[in-house]
């Protein structure tokens, strides 16, 4: 396990982070990583006048109250580079002298208690500086053996161990687990993967202090690392629970959409309360969505646990199931509400299925089909495979397509255009031969999904009619007509080959 240099000097930020002076408040942006060597106790103002170099400074009650006594103290703290300047908090509570100290560079530290104690503690621990670390990492390693492989339990037992520090767990992409979310807010946060089997992490500790001292985030660092067994262990069993999970879902989703011909009504009622008690909708109408990830799992880790945690984050509500080869989820309109209107339910899933979408693709690309509505669970299961065949030619990531508007340009870019790309452009050789702009190949391929029909193309472009009909004589003098049935395939596909790797 990494760690500090036990042996080196106590910083000015250790003794408050976690060294002798417990509930010690500081004063002073800067100068928290000077280092403590020695100590002075002063009771009257004469004996600022020698400091030595790296000294805690510590007044007692009596110069401490008087407000000007304190203010020489941090100047001839400047003046001889001593470390720091503590005073007992109650002398200072009126006028704390905080913007003196930011400005000259001297910590400013009001402690509780007698100011006697207070240098008792220091000269300790500045005496044996290792003690004091050991001391906070066996502690911490005490607390988390205690806590076991429970996360709540070990981030409880972190915050006890560090208590000036807020930490968090969070899934691989962000999401929050556990903890305080201030730790997500952090410039500079501490941060360590807990790995699973593959070395792959299956979460990651995020820790926030106070102190944005090197030698502190090396110690909070260390402190992680003696938490990541047991966090690796309830991370794993919280895998495994969910890959059961996701087993025994996908089978209940083809039970309750493809009833074998011999089931009873107690199994088919058996099913649909398993369902139920999932959370599923069942009533109709149902919308059906899929999403396919366009991840190579052979590259990194199945991407079934990063979009769960995306769907909960930025889904629209309903299950999200593996299922065959993707992911589906559905959802039925509100209990009690009125049928909706087919095209408009539809039209409203597909906008919101976009929006999550490509809010789901700033981490894990991914493209969507919706489909439906389906009258019920009777009638899902072609709801869901109709919902896959959209994802399945929705090509770009970030794009969705719905099952029923599914046009020639989406089933022919579901092609595998590396293959037949060196085909189409001998197909259309003499086309790309005279087509300097890409023009003619753009107005072509829309030619085509208006089935050759100028004025729907010429809309779609953006330009006259007549604008498409000329460029419609010129790719036909190049040898293609778009209304021969026997070049409107290969044309077509050809085309849309070729406008989609541009």
């Amino acid at each position: 396990m990494r760690r500090p240099d036990l042996s080196a000097p106590m910083t000015v930020a250790e003794l408050v982070q976690y060294g002798p002076l417990p509930g010690v408040r500081i004063l002073g942006t800067a100068g928290r990583d000077a280092q403590v060597l020695d100590v002075r106790i002063v009771d009257r103002r004469e004996a600022l006048d020698s400091l030595r170099p790296h000294t805690a400074v510590v007044l007692t009650e009596a110069p401490a109250r008087s407000g000007w006594i304190v203010e020489m103290a941090l100047r001839k703290a400047w003046e001889q580079a001593a470390a720091c300047v503590v005073v007992p908090e109650t002398a200072v509570a009126v006028h704390p002298p905080g913007a003196l100290a930011d400005r000259l560079g001297v910590p400013l530290l009001l402690i509780g208690g007698d100011a006697l104690e207070g240098a008792v503690r220091i000269a300790s621990a500045v005496s044996r500086p290792d003690a004091g670390r050991t001391a906070l990492l066996a502690d911490a390693a005490q607390r988390l053996a205690a806590a076991g492989p429970h996360v709540e339990r070990v981030l409880a037992a972190l915050h006890a161990a560090l208590p000036s520090t807020s930490l968090a767990l969070t899934d691989p992409v962000g999401g929050m687990l556990a903890g305080r979310r201030a730790a997500l807010d952090s410039a500079h946060p501490v941060r360590l993967d807990v790995p699973g089997p593959d070395g792959h992490p299956l979460a990651v500790l995020v820790a926030d202090s106070r102190s944005k001292e090197a030698g502190w985030a090396s110690t909070v660092e260390s402190v992680l690392r003696m938490a990541v067994p047991p966090l690796t262990a309830w991370a794993a069993t919280r895998r495994l629970a969910e890959e059961q999970l996701d087993r025994r879902s996908e089978l209940l989703l083809h039970q309750l959409t493809h009833p074998s011909e011999d089931e009873d009504e107690q199994a088919g009622a058996h099913v649909r309360a398993e369902a139920a008690a999932l959370g599923w909708p069942l009533a109709g109408p149902l919308i059906a969505f899929a999403l396919r990830p366009a991840v190579a799992t052979e590259a990194g880790p199945a991407p079934g646990p990063a979009l769960r945690a995306l769907w909960a984050r930025y889904g629209i509500g309903g299950p999200l199931i593996a299922y065959e080869d993707c992911w589906v989820s559905w959802r039925s309109a509100a209990a009690g509400s009125a049928a909706p209107d087919p095209e408009v339910w539809l039209r409203q899933g597909e906008a919101q299925l976009r929006t999550a979408v490509r809010a789901i693709c700033d981490q894990l690309p991914l493209a969507g089909g919706v489909a439906g509505p389906a009258g019920g669970t009777g009638t899902l299961g072609v709801a869901l495979a109709d919902a896959r065949a959209a994802a399945a030619v929705a090509a770009v990531p970030g794009s969705v397509v719905r099952a029923d508007r599914m046009g020639p340009a989406q089933l022919l870019s579901a092609l595998p255009a590396e293959a037949l790309r060196r085909p189409a452009e001998v197909v259309l050789a003499p086309l790309l031969a005279a087509d300097r702009d890409g023009t003619l190949l753009r107005t072509l391929a829309i030619v085509l999904d208006q089935g050759a029909a100028p004025s729907a193309a010429a809309e779609i472009l953006g330009v006259h009619r007549n604008t498409v009909a000329a460029r419609l004589e010129r790719i036909r003098a190049l040898g293609f007509d778009p209304e021969d049935p026997a070049q409107r395939l290969a044309l077509h596909l050809a085309c849309r080959v070729l406008l989609a790797e541009s």
